[in-house]
């Protein structure tokens, strides 16, 4: 037993309050199929909202002692009544017990993390904003190429970022299908109304097909933690550049003291830890990533009990993909730019380019003039100072340094905040209806 069950205890104990509302779902949909009558129905749904109430208390929870989230409540119900607990799992398998129960978890820390990462885009861009003219060079290759700006930097990140959470679109609606009805992958001989118990439980569509949902266990799992993955390595770029530029060689960037850590042994040390670990962390959700894809590849149809470890690595992704969030979040207003380090750095042939294309601006063809700086490089010529009006002014194009442009990406902040209210109201109406509560 303890080498099939595992610690399936602990990641079931996540799942818990979505096990009683998705039970709740299943009993409306029993009831409207009029597979069990009026009064089992109301016996089984007050039942089953005072467990839920017990487990949101914390005097119900999921022990060793309990093979899955399913038994311990089915246990629990059991105890209070024998019959509405023998009822409770008519016309569903775990297996699409457990399908729903991943769904409405992952709808819920979803709709979290799609809040908490456009919460850091908006932060970037405040910080952009702040931010335009503070110059400094810009890399390729890890070496001195163009000038930018700290706003111009920031505002890539806040721009990358939005780019993932707007891929919310393509992933939503896969989950917001109901997988309930399909059993163990061969549906049941039983009329079941499966939409209804779809409305029942705030879904949009059905996974049609009920051999596929089985099919598809790790994909969906897959595709969140992918999504994850992206926000986690737009993170993770950003804390190497935090890292870099706040170091002594750079210094465009300050950490604050309550953003550093010091030395056990060197007192003057203030290392981005902070940065560092998020960088780590992004590490660690890839690894997720590819813990789900292992665990799914090259099985057969139909259900695995390998499926059962797909929990672990989906959940320790979900966790780790918020951690960075918020500490990005509160971590990125903290910075402090030092301007004048910055500007000071942009000396040298990092003007070449400007010179360059300000002969061509009077006519030379680009190669010529390409050319010529080139060799006045080699013959140790000093391009031209350029004043910070000029150069910025130069880049006034859509997304330059002196145009970026920031409404725009703050009115897709706007859309993304607009499409999670709707969707976060209407999950959370469907499960407080479900739970037999009011919006407060």
């Amino acid at each position: 037993m303890a080498y099939t069950v595992a610690d399936d205890h602990v990641w079931d104990a996540h799942l818990l309050r979505w096990d009683i509302l998705g039970s709740l779902g299943h009993a409306e949909g029993l009831r409207k199929s009029r597979i069990i009558t009026a009064t089992a129905h109301l016996r089984m749904q007050r039942l089953l909202r005072a467990v839920l109430r017990a487990a949101d208390s914390g005097r119900f929870a999921i022990g060793p002692e309990h093979e899955d989230v399913h038994s311990a409540v089915e246990f629990w119900l059991t105890r209070r009544d024998r019959r509405i607990g023998g009822m409770v799992h008519t016309g569903r398998s775990r297996n699409d017990q457990v399908a729903v129960d991943l769904r409405l978890y992952l709808k819920d820390r979803v709709l979290s993390l799609h809040a908490r990462a456009t919460g850091l885009a908006e932060v970037l861009l405040g910080f952009a904003a702040a931010n335009r003219t503070a110059l400094w060079p810009g890399y390729t290759h890890q070496r001195r190429a163009m000038p930018s700006s700290a706003g111009l930097w920031a505002a890539a990140y806040a721009e990358g970022l939005l780019d993932t959470i707007e891929a919310i679109d393509g992933l939503w609606p896969r989950l917001d299908r109901s997988p309930l009805g399909s059993a163990a992958g061969y549906g049941v001989p039983l009329p079941l109304d499966r939409r209804a118990t779809a409305r029942a439980l705030g879904f949009r569509d059905l996974d049609h097909n009920v051999a596929g949902v089985q099919n598809a266990r790790g994909k969906l799992e897959a595709a969140v933690l992918h999504w994850c993955t992206e926000l986690g390595h737009e993170m993770a770029k950003l804390s190497s550049d935090v890292i870099l530029f706040s170091a002594d060689e750079f210094g465009w960037l300050r950490l604050p003291a309550d953003l550093a850590t010091g030395s056990s042994i060197m007192p003057q040390k203030r290392n981005a830890d902070l940065f560092e670990l998020t960088r780590a962390r992004s590490a660690l959700v890839e690894g997720a990533l590819f813990t789900v894809h292992a665990l799914k590849a090259k099985l057969p149809g139909g259900y695995h009990r390998d499926f059962q470890f797909l929990k672990a690595p989906l959940m320790r992704g979900l966790e780790l993909t918020d951690d960075m969030l918020l500490m990005l979040t509160l971590a990125v207003p903290r910075l402090e730019v030092d301007r004048a380090r910055g500007r000071a750095a942009l000396t040298g042939d990092i003007l070449a380019t400007d010179e360059a294309l300000r002969r061509t601006r009077g006519g030379q063809p680009f190669r010529e003039a390409y050319r010529a700086v080139a060799a006045e490089l080699k013959r140790g010529v000093a391009m031209p100072v350029i004043p910070d009006r000029d150069l910025i002014a130069a880049r006034g194009s859509a997304g330059g340094l002196g145009n970026l442009e920031l409404g725009l990406a703050r009115a897709r902040v706007t859309q993304a905040r607009r499409w999670w209210r709707a969707e976060r109201r209407r999950f959370d109406d469907a499960m407080l209806r479900l739970a037999g509560r009011r919006r407060t």
